[in-house]
């Protein structure tokens, strides 16, 4: 049986407008828990609206009404792991 893998809770809290969502995005991409062949898809998307920083903030914001407000509405959730560290890791990040 394998070892098993280590999990470390990551939560992020702060007040609106503080880049919570952009920066556990980004950590997330990083750390290879999210592809390039998305990024860029979102990249473009936000590109298009005219919020070419958002890139990353979308990456869990799936609602239009949070893409057009350029704001996250509730909990958002994820489960990553790297290929590096043999760690599972949890994130959560709210407004």
């Amino acid at each position: 049986m394998g070892k098993e893998k280590t999990h470390i809770n990551i939560v992020v809290i702060g007040h609106v407008d503080s880049s919570k969502s952009t920066t556990t995005r980004h950590l997330i991409y990083k750390c290879g828990g999210i592809d390039k062949r998305t990024i860029e898809k979102f990249e473009k998307e936000a590109a298009e609206m005219g919020k070419g920083s958002f890139k990353y903030a979308w990456v869990l914001d799936k609602l239009k009404a949070k893409r057009e407000r350029g704001i996250t509405i509730d909990i958002s959730l994820w489960k990553f792991e790297t290929s590096k560290y043999y760690n599972q890791y949890f994130l959560m990040e709210t407004t």
